[in-house]
Parts: C-alpha cells; structure tokens; sequence
C-alpha cells in the first residue's frame, strides 16, 4: 500500500510538473508572438515617420525655395519703384524737397511739409496735390506692401491762431497724414486695406529742431511701403 500511494503520488507530481512546464512553455511562446507583432507594428510606424519626415522636409526645402524667390521678386519690384520715382521727381528731389530711399524690402519717400501744406494747416496745396499724384501712380502698383503715411512736425507750438482746431502737434501730424491717405485712396485709387495714417508728431525727429534747417527736414511727410502683416495680406487676396 506504502509502494502503491508513493508511486500514485510520484505520478501525481510528474503529471503537474509537466503541466506547469507545459504551460510555461505555451506561455513564453505566446509572449513571443506578441513581441514579434509589437515588434512588426513599431517597425511599420518608424517607416512611416521616417517617410512623413522626408516629405516635410521636401516640402520645407521647396517653401523656403519660394520664399527666397519671391523675396527676390519683391525687392527686384522695389527697386524698380525706387528708379522710377527719382526719374519722376528728379527736379524735387536736387531741391531737397523729396527724398527717397530704400533698405532692403521696404521703401520710403519723404517729402518736406512746404511742398503739401501751407505753415500749420493740413489742407494739401493744388501742387501738392500734383506731386503726390505722381507719387502715388507709381506706389500704387507696389504689390503686397502696406503703405503708411507718417506725419512728422518740429518741436514748435502750434500758434494760437489754429489751437481752437489743432491744439498741439499731435493732431497736426495726424490731420495731415489722414489727408494724404485719403487723397491716396479717393485721387489715386489706392486699395484701402493697404493704407495707414500715422501722427508722430515732434517725437521722430531727423534733426535737431535748434536751427531753422533742421526744423524745416523735421517737419515732413513719410510715405513709408512696408511688409504686409498676414491679416491685411490675407484679407488683400480674399478681396481680389
């Protein structure tokens, strides 16, 4: 009976055992499979970010192609602008009442207050009038550039005689060159999602305001072709 129960129970261990490695067995070989699958998945995964990558990467390498071409055209549309604005004004700009100039993508044309306004108004004279339409024919072909109108004075009081309607600086600057944009838009028919009117002032001087020439070079008229900012930009195309 003792041979009998110790060797039912010798089976009885062998059979769990082999059960246990058996099950063991099946287990490391399922564990297996699914590291071969997560393995698979995470290779196909790298081999599409890997191509994703490379198409970003194209299509970078093609937008900064563009935008270096277009910059190019930009200031190549620029410069243009610039030649034909000093052939217009030549006379104007030996006199020193026009200067224009040009740094990179933008471009400015500054003109003395004498030659738009009488002393302290902001009304623009009939040859003021003249002379800007003649600006403007050519500005106004300057694609994609926001054209600011900046009006710019010396550091002296407005005279009592026009307080009642300009009590300082600030609203001469200002009145003179919402005139000037208007004008822009209504004489030369400018798009007005372009244009802006600025008042500075005294406070952008180029000289010093101690002598009578650098007060005269003070007070000015800046039209100023800049960068669109995306919105207007945007809005420029969508209005088109």
């Amino acid at each position: 009976k003792v041979l009998t129960i110790v060797l039912a129970s010798s089976t009885l261990v062998s059979a769990v055992l082999a059960g246990h490695f058996s099950n063991q067995n099946r287990s490391a070989q399922e564990g297996m499979e699914t590291l071969a699958n997560e393995k698979t998945e995470l290779t196909a995964h790298v081999q599409s970010l890997e191509a994703r990558v490379a198409e970003l990467s194209k299509q970078l390498a093609e937008s900064a192609a563009k935008s270096s071409k277009e910059k190019d055209e930009e200031i190549q549309r620029l410069a243009s602008a610039q030649d034909q604005l000093v052939n217009e004004l030549k006379d104007e700009i030996g006199k020193k009442e026009i200067e224009i100039t040009k740094l990179a993508d933008r471009l400015s044309v500054s003109l003395v207050d004498k030659i738009l306004f009488p002393s302290g108004e902001a009304e623009i004279t009939p040859a003021g009038l003249k002379v800007l339409q003649r600006v403007g024919n050519i500005i106004k072909n300057v694609e994609d550039k926001t054209v600011r109108v900046e009006g710019h004075t010396d550091n002296v009081s407005i005279r009592p005689s026009l307080q009642k309607q300009f009590p300082t600086n600030w609203e001469l600057s200002t009145a003179r060159a919402t005139n000037v944009v208007r004008f822009l838009q209504d004489k030369v028919g400018m798009d007005p999602t372009r244009l802006q009117a600025v008042g500075f002032s005294e406070y952008h001087p180029l000289a010093s305001n101690d002598k009578p020439t650098g007060r005269s070079k003070n007070r000015r008229i800046e039209i100023a072709l800049l960068p669109m900012t995306s919105a207007p930009k945007l809005q420029a195309r969508l209005n088109r």
